[in-house]
């Protein structure tokens, strides 16, 4: 009789947030997999309830110190869209500008404080930096860039508090943004350089079978890398407004987690984050990106979740030069926001947080006052597609000693950069072979 082995973290380190990961298998195959979120829920749609509409993007802001920028701008073009109020192309281009500094900053922690340690065979960032000094030097450097951004548009660089419905509370001065182009210019060259070194890391094999491939979803823009705005679209057909997001995913409870599970209705699971816009956007990056692509042999269609760290430094370079872009055309708006009455109304809005597709949808009442909420994050998303990858994974990783399995099923759970607190609104890993528990 084959033994059955589990597999059991209580803890997994370098990610946002607690829970815990449960994998049964053995020699015939895997049998079962948890991805178990405890963390408690925080009930942020239920605060939400009651709220005037200009409080939202502030009190969403709180849902996320890593990425609170993409909460802001989901909640606002929420609003907007159900006040009917469209920002002015300067107004657009600001708000670009800040999403820039949020990809940079976020990115960067992943890449060189979370994921790195993995493909160098370190358990954390503090004992690699002994070894290689340079890899956390020049993500700091490059973080601190990001922050600049954030900080300058958002009034501070954690929960910015410059983003209103309308647009911003100040707009800056062509003066006030010059500072930033020296700054960006020297870390784009980093960045080239950060992007060089992820390539050359030694990646996992791992490829789905052909009969349970990853469909990817992702906003889609007809002239830009997605990042405000944008249809969902997928790699097996989705082309959907965002208004019609509820039609076609559902978030359904699952016994072991406290964090929703969101499927595509009648496919299942889906990826959502930097795999997905990339793929589904790669003709969209700047020219700038894509030669240095080229150079890497990277190509514009990755199905391995293992080379997503080189995706994400592909997109910290999008997002400098975007960044520098937008800071050579800028022009001052005219007004620092648009104003609107209150409406009884719906406004749906979906963004390209660093993780992936973030939707917010609010339902409001004549006086502006929130009467429903709906927020779905990027990690609620991508849950039971992790579960998947690693159902796929183990049976090839089976000859592994105990440990470095143990140590694979982490890795493949931080290729998608998980943030448990956005997910409650893990992780737990556990080895069990026949009756005898390692924790």
């Amino acid at each position: 009789m084959t033994k059955s082995k589990t597999i059991k973290v209580d803890y997994l380190a370098r990610v946002e947030g607690e829970g815990a990961l449960y994998i049964r298998y053995d020699d015939g195959g895997v049998h079962d997999v948890q991805l178990k979120i405890f963390e408690p829920p925080r009930f942020f749609e239920a605060f939400l309830r009651g709220r005037d509409y200009l409080e939202a993007p502030d009190i969403t802001a709180r849902i996320c110190g890593i990425c609170p920028v993409a909460y802001q701008m989901s909640a606002l073009h929420a609003m907007e869209d159900a006040l009917g109020l469209v920002p002015t192309p300067e107004l657009r281009a600001l708000r670009r500008l800040i999403y820039c500094g949020e990809w940079i900053e976020s990115h960067v922690l992943h890449i060189a404080m979370l994921h790195a340690p993995d493909f160098l065979g370190y358990p954390s960032a503090v004992a690699m930096s002994k070894d290689h000094p340079q890899i956390v030097q020049r993500g700091l450097q490059l973080k601190k860039a990001g922050n600049a951004i954030v900080r300058l548009l958002g009034g501070r660089e954690i929960h910015p508090i410059n983003v209103r419905v309308g647009g911003f509370y100040h707009v800056p001065r062509a003066g006030e943004l010059r500072p930033l182009v020296d700054e960006l210019q020297r870390a784009r060259d980093m960045a080239v350089d950060n992007t060089r070194w992820a390539a050359s890391l030694p990646f996992p094999k791992f490829e789905r079978s052909t009969h349970n491939p990853y469909e990817f979803v992702a906003l889609s823009h007809p002239h830009e890398y997605p990042m405000n705005e944008g249809r969902i679209v997928s790699t097996r057909g989705l082309n959907i407004s965002v208004a019609d997001y509820d039609q076609h995913f559902t978030e359904r409870h699952v016994e072991y987690t406290n964090a929703l599970h969101s499927v595509l209705n009648q496919r299942g699971a889906y990826m959502v984050g930097p795999m997905a816009r990339f793929n589904l956007n790669f003709d969209r990056l700047s020219p700038l990106v894509r030669q240095i692509a080229g150079e890497i042999g990277f190509p514009p269609f990755c199905v391995n979740p293992f080379q997503s760290i080189v995706v994400r430094s592909l997109e910290v370079l999008y997002a400098f030069d975007e960044a520098l872009r937008i800071l050579e055309n800028y022009r001052r708006p005219e007004e620092p926001y648009l104003q609107c009455g209150p409406s009884e109304a719906t406004g749906y809005a979906a963004t390209e947080a660093p993780r992936g597709l973030l939707y917010h949808r609010y339902s409001l009442d004549r006086e502006g006052k929130i009467t429903d909420a709906k927020i779905v994050p990027p990690t609620s998303q991508n849950q039971k597609t992790i579960e998947e990858d690693l159902r796929s994974m183990i049976p090839q990783y089976l000859h592994l000693p105990e440990e470095k399995l143990r140590w694979q099923c982490e890795q493949a759970i931080r290729n998608y950069d998980p943030c448990i607190s956005c997910s409650t609104h893990f992780l737990k890993l556990r080895l069990e072979r026949g009756g005898n528990s390692r924790e």
